[in-house]
């Protein structure tokens, strides 16, 4: 097996084991907690079980399904293409690709399942929170700082010249 295709096969197992994780969590969240069902754990964070019709922030939660079905698939088939063009040595950005595929898969199996995604992470303070999340929405966040982390150190490292 090449590099290529050995990098891109860890990255696959990555992202499959990642979305396990996803899968479990809101399973969980949906069969233990009742809708909308605040469980505190600290003074700033909640469980929060709510659904999510739209993606991120609920923009396009009017789009329906298949729509945001299509858009995911475009998303994932994206930043594959930039996964398997990225240069060996970057396995920060390889790590975050992975996150970013796991994360839009997570939330695709939701859509399609069911209709909406499952959100439930909640941070807030008495007068503000934030939006209400998921695992998956934290995996393509995570993965995107990475994969922008690599491309600032790399920046730099390109910028310093040979040592």
């Amino acid at each position: 097996m090449s590099g290529q295709w050995r990098k891109f096969a860890m990255l696959g197992v990555l992202a499959a084991i990642l979305i396990a994780a996803d899968q479990w969590v809101k399973q969980l969240v949906e069969t233990r907690m009742a809708y909308h069902q605040q469980i505190d754990l600290l003074p700033f964070f909640a469980l929060f079980r709510t659904h999510n019709e739209g993606i991120a922030f609920s923009m396009l939660s009017g789009s329906g399904p298949f729509a945001l079905l299509a858009l995911n698939t475009a998303i994932v088939a994206f930043v594959a293409w930039l996964a398997w063009r990225s240069d060996p040595h970057q396995h920060g950005a390889h790590l975050g690709f992975a996150m970013i595929i796991a994360g839009a898969i997570g939330n695709m199996i939701d859509r399609a399942l069911l209709g909406y995604v499952v959100d439930y992470f909640l941070f807030h303070t008495p007068t503000w929170s934030f939006a209400i999340f998921n695992l998956a929405d934290a995996f393509i966040s995570v993965g995107a700082a990475l994969v922008v982390l690599q491309e600032f150190l790399d920046w730099r490292r390109e910028k310093a010249g040979p040592r």
